[in-house]
């Protein structure tokens, strides 16, 4: 009489519903691709025709002597000069100055806006009458518009404006100045205006952090003796740190890409004189100049210097953050 044996192994394989729930987990795992690329590929065609796209045709127009009106041909040697634009923009003094006007401000808006809006966010974050109020009167001018805020203080900033109005009605006339006339006062007159229009998105975000630090650690400490500001500077700051990295690499992209407050405030014979931005200064040769292949350099100049800020500073001041916000080894 024999013995019928059997293996897991072979059981599973004799079961005939094996079969069925794989084809049924295959057709699950090619209908969830299809809801992926269905989700997915109208921001990727809009991210490759409006970014990737635009930057390689700007690397590609910058080899080349471009007329105004873009009516070239690729094939012509007569418009192809190589790296000549790129050299014309490092030996011009005019991009090399905006070059520094732009780190002035990436520079001034870290040393100024992020203490200050860290300062202003600590009182408004303690309990007081009309928190809310000043809250909201503090973000109002981050969310008007850049060319709307230029013109106002273009207004305001006229040698017979409001500002120059107040200061001779409270006994400050001496203090008056052609505050958007004068080069050289015309760039920390940007740069005021730059901290007033954007340094309540740093107060946003410093309020944001604020709510992650745990109120039990201020009150030990002031059980422990500690005074309001030794808490802050101990405790609060520390655990505060992930917020400021991340506002400081917003404010130097956004510094580095300034464009629409100095165009509009600023006229251009001062501009070009004293507050031209990268930003600036690309589109005034690309496009009013009429050197689009010129612009074009400028442009990826640009590009290049942002990019290499950026992954500098993810590598050296937003690591740790980074590598904590990451899971590993969950299955």
């Amino acid at each position: 009489m024999s013995t019928l044996t059997s293996t897991p192994g072979s059981a599973v394989a004799a079961d005939p519903g094996v079969p069925t729930v794989r084809r049924r987990k295959n057709r699950g795992n090619v209908r969830k691709r299809i809801e992926i690329t269905i989700f997915v590929a109208p921001a990727l065609i809009l991210f490759l025709g409006f970014v990737v796209a635009p930057v390689i045709l700007a690397a590609v127009y910058s080899f080349f002597n471009l007329p105004a009106a873009f009516q070239w041909d690729m094939l012509n040697g007569d418009r192809f000069i190589g790296l000549d634009n790129y050299i014309r923009a490092f030996t011009t003094p005019e991009f090399i100055q905006s070059i520094g006007n732009t780190f002035v401000i990436v520079v001034a808006s870290l040393l100024v806006q992020g203490p200050l809006a860290i300062l202003i966010a600590l009182l408004l974050n303690r309990r007081m009458k009309g928190r809310s109020v000043f809250r909201l009167l503090i973000f109002v001018p981050y969310v008007l518009a850049e060319v709307i805020a230029g013109l106002a203080w273009r207004l305001l900033l006229q040698p017979n404006g409001g500002v120059n109005a107040l200061l001779e009605a409270v006994g400050l006339g001496a203090l008056k100045q052609n505050w958007l006339a004068d080069p050289s006062i015309a760039l920390f007159t940007i740069f005021l205006i730059m901290t007033w229009k954007y340094i309540g998105f740093a107060i946003l975000l410093m309020l944001a952090g604020l709510q992650g630090v745990p109120e039990e650690l201020g009150e030990a400490a002031a059980i422990d003796g500690a005074s309001w500001w030794q808490t802050q500077r101990y405790i609060t700051l520390p655990l505060l740190g992930p917020t400021i990295r991340i506002w400081a690499f917003l404010s130097i992209i956004g510094s580095l890409q300034v464009f629409d407050i100095v165009w509009v405030t600023v006229s251009p014979t001062v501009r070009q004189m004293a507050t031209d931005t990268m930003a600036t200064y690309m589109v005034q040769q690309g496009q009013f100049a009429g050197q689009p292949g010129y612009g074009s350099a400028i442009a990826v100049i640009l590009f290049l210097i942002s990019l290499v800020v950026a992954l500098v500073y993810q590598r050296f001041a937003l690591r740790r953050d980074l590598e904590g916000a990451v899971t590993s080894g969950v299955r």
